[in-house]
This record gives C-alpha cells, structure tokens and sequence, in this order.
C-alpha cells in the first residue's frame, strides 16, 4: 500500500484538485504521528546524531524524509521513493545516518536506469548506468563494490544475468595511466566479490563504451569478452563521466530514464530528480516495490519493540 507523508488536510485538497482517489493509500503526518516520541529516542541514541550538536531531535524527524528514512529502517516502510521536491542530498543524508549498509560494501552509491528506443543496446534497450550521482572520484574497491552493487540491482529488477561492463578510454591495456589502471583492478575486485556475495554475473574491462555496446567494435576489440558487445550494466569510472553520460543520452537521444536508484544500504530507495513526470514517478516506485520484495528475505527488519 502506497504512503503519503505530510499534511492530511494538503495531501487531500491536493488529490480532490487533481481528481486522484486516496482509496488504499495511507497517509501519516510525522509532526502528529504516534511513532515519532520513539523515533526521536532512537534518533538521540545514534552517536552520529549526537555529534552533529543538534540539540532538538524532534525538528529533525518531523522533517518527512528523516521520518520516512526510520520507518524504512524499522520495517514500517518496505522502500522510500522522494526527492521530487527537494534540492540533491535531501534524501542522502537520512538514509546515510539512519538506514543500515549492506554488510560487503562501504560505499553508497545510485544507478540511473536507461530505456533506449533502440532494441540492440542492453537488454531489449534497457541499460544501467552507475555511479551517476554520489562518488566524485572512486577508489579501485569503491569502483569494484559500484559494479557489483549495480549488477545484483539489474538481477533484482529484471531477472537476467547481469553483464558488467567496467568503462574507461582504454581497451584491455590499449593505454595506460592511474585512472586505466585503477578501472582494470577493479575488475578483478570485483569478481571476487560478486563470488563472495553468490552474485552471478559476468563482469569485464577496462573497455571503452564502443566495445560495451557494439558487436562490431567488441569483435575486434575483445573477441573472447563474455560482456563485451552485449553489456546490459556500465560502469564508469568517475562521477563526470558518468552524470555526462546519462545526461547526453537523455538529451540526443529518444529514451527513459529512471533513478537515482540509491545502492549500498540494505533497504531499497530512489532519489527521484526534479521536475521528473508522474508516469516515471510511478515507474520508479513499482522498480523500488520489487526491490523490496528481495530486500526483505535479505535483510529482515530489526524488532521495533523497544
């Protein structure tokens, strides 16, 4: 059942202006809410609170997103959908001090989902991007977790074996710097840890995004490549590029974009950009919906009675 924080009286003035029905729809006002004396006493337990020096811990969890972020920690929420209205990080910060990481990884990072027109790319068109929206600059384990992370994420939403494709301006050693170097190392991180983590998937590079895509260009480039030509994840190896890239497809080119899905936290959440559309708001809460259903054989939810 989909739930609605803010305001009752707004979230229905709302919903009659715009003829929309709130049959099964649930609705919680953090400010008058029974849960929020006990989310405030976890909030003030959290030592990370306590450093920050905020002395009022209810004018935190009032706050939707903070609210929103204990009820998906304490099992009250299977997923979080937000940031539609609110300037980047907004959903970040609560998730980052209130909701556990996954147990292999110390890095938080988001994927942006691709549907391209055309079919060829991906699978039937569809591609993830990672990381598009958190990590400026990875460190070769971050970079390893990123791909991982984002290949089990493609497994959950589509149930295909992920392709991992680690990007880069080299091809298998084609050039060689630190940034190359790092993305080649990270591939054999990875691999290590998507056996530790049970995650079948193939993962490959350094390659540029030509031999990712192109059965053409991966033919001549890596030939042997079980990813290359037919990646359905890519994997770069900065934020800039990354970001640039997800924005240059959604500009020159006919396709939908979903996210930012967040990864690295043990339950699912999307940071919905500004100005996204109500089909693809929708869109990312049924993707966040089947991620939970995963999430919760995964990560069962601590006991809430305190």
């Amino acid at each position: 059942m989909p739930i609605l924080l803010g305001r009752r009286e707004v979230i229905r003035q709302i919903a009659d202006e715009e003829k929309i029905s709130l049959n099964h729809v649930g609705i919680i006002n953090p400010e008058t809410s029974s849960e929020l004396p006990l989310f405030c006493q976890r909030l003030e337990r959290l030592e990370r609170y306590r450093n920050t020096g905020n002395k009022d811990s209810r004018e935190v969890m009032v706050k939707p997103n903070y609210f929103a972020a204990m009820m998906l920690q304490y099992g009250l929420a299977d997923a979080l959908v937000g940031g539609a209205n609110a300037a980047g990080g907004t959903l970040l910060r609560p998730m980052l001090q209130l909701v556990k990481p996954l147990p292999f990884t110390d890095v938080v990072a988001s994927c942006t989902i691709v549907e391209f027109t055309s079919r060829s790319f991906g699978d039937d068109g569809v591609v993830f991007f990672a990381d598009t929206g958190i990590v400026p600059d990875p460190t070769m384990a971050q970079l390893a977790s990123i791909g991982v992370q984002a290949g089990l994420l493609a497994r959950q939403v589509f149930g295909r074996r992920p392709r991992v494709a680690m990007l880069s301006f080299s091809t298998k050693g084609s050039a060689r710097t630190p940034s190359t170097e790092k993305v080649a190392g990270a591939v054999t991180l990875a691999r290590h840890i998507a056996e530790q983590v049970g995650g079948d998937m193939s993962i490959d590079g350094e390659m540029q995004a030509d031999a990712a895509l192109d059965p053409v260009f991966a033919q001549m480039k890596m030939p042997e490549s079980h990813v290359a030509g037919k990646a359905n994840v890519l994997i770069f190896p900065d934020l800039n590029s990354g970001n640039i890239s997800v924005k240059f497809a959604q500009l020159f080119s006919e396709c939908q974009s979903y996210g930012q899905i967040l990864m690295g936290f043990t339950r699912p959440a999307v940071d919905i950009p500004r100005g996204v559309s109500s089909d693809n708001m929708a869109a990312m809460a049924a993707i966040a919906g089947l991620q939970a259903v995963e999430y919760r054989k995964l990560y069962p939810p601590p006991d809430t009675a305190d």
